[in-house]
Formats: C-alpha cells, structure tokens, sequence
C-alpha cells in the first residue's frame, strides 16, 4: 500500500509522486509528460499549452518542458525533419527514403546500407494514428493521463530508481542502445511498448535539448514510476538510499557489509 493521496481504483496524485521522485534521486530537472493526441484540437484545448513559433527538434520541445517548465503542444510540421516525427509517428515520416537512410549515410554511418539498418532498429511509433503531441510538467497534471512520464538522472540516481523498480515484482531489464537518435531507446521504446525504457541520450539530445553529460533518460509509465518509488522507500527503510556514500577504498568490507546483511559477514 502507498502512502500517496487517492481513493480506491486511482491512481497517485501526479505532484506528490514527483515531489517523492526528486526528494528521492535529487534530481535537477522536471520530470515530464508526454501524451500523443489523435486530433489536433484535443492538444489545442490543454490548459495554459504553448505552441512553437520556430522549427524545433523534438529534443528541443523535451528539453523546453523539463529544464523550463513549458506545457507545449506541436504538430508533425513543428518539427525539423522526420527523424524527429517517425518516432512518435507524426506525419508519414517512414517514406522509404527515410528508411533508407540517405540523410545520415556518411555522416553518422560509413555506408547507406549501415544507416538503412540503423532506421530499421530504432523503436518508432507507427504513422497515421497521431496528429499531435504535448510535453509538461508531470507534476502540472495538464496533460490528463499521459502516455509515459519521463526523467534525467545520474547513472547512480537511475540505477537506484532500477533497484526500485525491481523490488517488487523482480524482471531482468534489456534494454539496447540504436546510438544517434537514442530518443527511439527512451520514448520511442516506452510509448511503443509500454515498458520501462532507459537510454543514454545521443549527441543530439545534448546539443539541441540541453541534456548535460553525466545524464540518463528514462521512460515509463506513471504506474510503473509509482511502483518504483514504493520500492525505493523500502530500499531507504533498508539503509539503502542515495546518493550512495563512499565506503572507501581500503577499509574492511566486512563491516560495511553487515550494516545490510548481519551476521553472513
């Protein structure tokens, strides 16, 4: 049982699982919602929602409401190329020149049949079904059940944020890397699978949405962010939290191990 605020059957008040979410990874940026719209109009009607004035990168728009605080809502011809819009398939991004992999022959891969192979790894939502997409302030609640909620993290806050995802319920997790466009490993894979989707956010993340060097990305569910905060704290009853302390290099490791495990050390 949670501790969250809400009645039988609902689910968890958005701003206090995110209020539990930054109290426990120390986070330095939102999280966020991402929600794909079937009509344009449904985007249009969010409350308090900014539409882009300038052509942007769908890392650009992440970026605006993780590190601004921004609810912005965009359309396939907001965006800079079909790289961005076959992701979360707005548009008929997946013509077969961009499966092909014309763009990125010789630039990110040696060969076009490299780059073709490249297209066909990456997680895409499929087109046709979407005609709009809106990002905000997880905690906001403005975008009534989102699709998947998103955060950066160090790689020690996200592996604790693992820990706490596997407290319960233990999976192994496999996750893969497609390298540039690494937006198709987090988002892309959540909102086409509805799994938990970690990635290692690629050169365009970083230098067009502003994501620093030492973070990570994941997306999930909000039930599942839920069920890893649940874990986390009982991680945290177990003196188990982080950021983790150094124990040091040279010391008796017995001693730090039956803080945890009693007597077996």
């Amino acid at each position: 049982m949670t501790a969250y605020s809400q009645s039988a059957g609902e689910p968890p008040v958005l701003a206090e699982l995110v209020g539990e979410l930054e109290r426990l990874l120390r986070l330095r940026s939102l999280p966020i919602a991402m929600k794909l719209f079937e009509c344009r109009e449904d985007m249009e009607a969010v409350a308090r929602i900014r539409r882009p004035t300038a052509i942007h990168t769908l890392d650009q728009i992440v970026g605006q409401a993780a590190r601004l605080g921004w609810t912005i809502g965009i359309t396939a011809e907001d965006l800079v190329g079909d790289q961005c819009r076959a992701v979360v398939g707005l548009g008929h991004a997946k013509r077969p020149e961009w499966l092909s992999g014309e763009e990125m022959a010789g630039v990110w891969y040696a060969t076009q049949a490299d780059s073709a192979r490249h297209q066909q790894a990456m997680h895409c939502v499929p087109d046709g079904r979407y005609e709009a997409l809106g990002v905000s302030p997880l905690a906001s609640g403005r975008l009534a059940d989102p699709d998947i909620a998103l955060f950066y993290a160090t790689p020690g806050a996200m592996i604790y944020f693992i820990n706490g995802l596997q407290w319960s319920g233990y999976k192994r997790f496999d996750w893969s890397v497609v390298g540039e466009s690494a937006c198709a490993d987090s988002w892309g894979r959540a909102l086409v699978t509805g799994e938990p989707s970690l990635s290692i956010p690629c050169f365009a993340e970083r230098r067009f949405g502003g994501v620093l060097d030492d973070e990570m990305l994941m997306a999930l569910t909000v039930a599942d962010l839920a069920k890893a905060i649940t874990g986390m704290k009982a991680l945290a009853r177990n003196g188990l939290r982080y950021p983790f302390p150094q124990y040091g290099l040279q010391q008796d490791a017995a001693a730090g191990l039956a803080a945890s495990y009693g007597d077996k050390y």
